[in-house]
C-alpha cells in the first residue's frame, strides 16, 4: 500500500516552506495557477535550497501545476526525486511530473534576437539580392513557356481556347471599363486643376490643355489603366488558379495529360494584352474630359477650343508611345498574376499570400517598366 493520502476535492492549492523542506497542499490545478505562481515566484527558483521535497497532502494536479512544481525545484532534481520516492505519489501523478519534468529539462529557451550589425546588415541585404535573383528567374522562366506555348499554339489553331479567351476578355475589358473611365475623368479633372493654379501665376493657363493632353496621352493614360488592371485582374488571376491548385485541379489537368499553360494561361494572357490597350485608350480619352470640363468650368476654355489645341500642339506620337506601353505592362501583369497563382501550395491562408504578392509584384513591374519606358523614349528623342 502507498503511503500518500489525497486531501478534499475542493482544497484550493498552496505552497508551505518551512527551512529546506517544501510541501504542495491541496489541488495544483488550473483555478489555482496564479495564487500558486505568486507563491512561486516568491519563494524563488534556486534548486538548490530546499532539500526535502513533501507531497504527502497533495490533491489534484495537472500541467500546469507539474510545470511550476518542477520550475519551484528544478525539473532534474525532480526527477531523482520521483526515482527516490516511487511510492510518495500516485501513479498518474507521478507519471504526469515525469513527463513535465522531462519535456522541462528538454526545453532550450529561444536564441535572443541578433542586434544591429554591420554584419548582419550586409547578410540581409545579400539574402534579398538572392530572394529578388531567385524571383527573377523564376518569371524569365515562366515567360519562356508561355512563349513556347503561344508559339505551338499559333502553329495549331484548333488548339486555340476561344471560349476562355472570350470569357476573359469579358471579365478584365468590359468589366473594368467603368472603374477605370471614372477613375481617369477624376484624375484629369485634378491635373487640369493643378495646372491652372500652377500656371496662372504666368500668365499661361492656356498651357493647361497642354499638360492635360501631354500627360494623359504619354503616360497617365497607360499607367492607370495598367494599376488598376494589376489590383483587379491580377488578384482574381492569382486566385482562380490558386483555388484550383488548392483543389488539385491542376494536378488533375497534368494527369490527363492537357498543359495548364495552354488551357488557363494562355487564354488569360492574350485577353489582357487585349483588353489593356482598349482601356488605355479609354482612360487618354476620359483624362482629357474631366481637364476639359475643368478648363471649360475655370478657365472658360470651350470644348472646341480645348480639341482645337490639342490637335494642333500635341503630336500623334505621343498617342503611339502610350499606346505601345500597354501590351507590355499586360503580359507582365498576367504572367505574374498567374505565376503566383501555380505558387500557391494546398490551404487558404497561401492563396491570400500569393494574392497580396501578385498585386504587389504587377504594380512594382508596371511602375519599373514605365520609368524605362520613359528613359528611352526620351533618349530617343519620341
Amino acid at each position: 500500500m502507498s503511503d500518500y493520502s489525497q486531501p478534499g476535492p475542493s482544497a484550493a492549492g498552496e505552497l508551505l516552506i518551512d527551512g529546506d523542506q517544501i510541501s504542495a497542499c491541496g489541488d495544483w490545478t488550473l483555478p489555482y495557477y496564479h495564487a500558486l505562481y505568486s507563491s512561486v515566484t516568491a519563494a524563488g527558483q534556486d534548486s538548490d535550497r530546499y532539500q526535502t521535497l513533501n507531497l504527502q497532502t497533495l490533491g489534484r494536479i495537472d500541467t500546469a501545476g507539474a510545470s511550476l512544481l518542477a520550475e519551484l525545484i528544478g525539473p532534474h532534481n525532480l526527477e531523482q526525486w520521483l526515482a527516490d520516492n516511487p511510492q510518495a505519489v500516485s501513479r498518474e501523478t507521478a507519471a504526469l511530473l515525469s513527463v513535465v519534468a522531462a519535456a522541462m529539462a528538454d526545453h532550450q529557451p529561444p536564441p535572443a534576437p541578433p542586434g544591429f550589425t554591420l554584419f548582419g546588415m550586409v547578410r540581409d541585404i545579400g539574402a534579398w539580392v538572392d530572394q529578388l535573383y531567385q524571383v527573377v528567374v523564376t518569371l524569365i522562366g515562366f515567360i519562356g513557356q508561355i512563349i513556347a506555348a503561344l508559339a505551338w499554339t499559333t502553329l495549331h489553331p484548333r488548339r486555340w481556347r476561344m471560349t476562355a479567351f472570350v470569357a476573359a476578355i469579358q471579365d478584365t475589358g468590359l468589366n473594368a471599363v467603368p472603374i477605370v473611365a471614372l477613375l481617369t475623368f477624376l484624375v484629369g479633372a485634378v491635373v487640369a486643376f493643378l495646372g491652372a493654379t500652377v500656371l496662372a501665376d504666368f500668365g499661361a493657363t492656356i498651357y493647361t490643355v497642354n499638360l492635360v493632353a501631354f500627360s494623359f496621352l504619354r503616360e497617365f493614360g497607360v499607367l492607370l489603366a495598367a494599376i488598376l488592371l494589376a489590383g483587379r485582374t491580377a488578384s482574381s488571376f492569382t486566385a482562380q488558379i490558386g483555388a484550383m491548385k488548392v483543389n488539385e485541379e491542376v494536378d488533375a489537368l497534368r494527369t490527363l495529360g492537357l498543359s495548364p499553360i495552354e488551357l488557363l494561361v494562355l487564354p488569360r494572357v492574350l485577353a489582357m494584352m487585349v483588353s489593356l490597350p482598349l482601356l488605355t485608350f479609354v482612360g487618354m480619352i476620359s483624362g482629357m474630359v474631366g481637364g476639359a470640363l475643368v478648363c471649360a468650368v475655370t478657365l472658360d476654355i470651350p470644348a472646341t477650343q480645348f480639341i482645337s489645341i490639342v490637335s494642333q500642339d500635341v503630336a500623334l506620337k505621343h498617342f503611339l508611345v502610350g499606346l505601345s506601353k500597354a501590351p507590355i505592362f499586360a503580359f507582365l501583369i498576367a504572367a505574374v498574376a498567374c505565376l503566383e497563382g501555380f505558387k500557391v501550395s494546398g490551404s487558404a491562408q497561401s492563396v491570400g499570400v500569393h494574392t497580396t504578392s501578385s498585386v504587389v509584384q504587377s504594380i512594382f513591374m508596371v511602375i519599373l517598366f514605365d520609368s524605362i519606358a520613359a528613359l528611352f523614349f526620351m533618349e530617343m528623342g519620341w
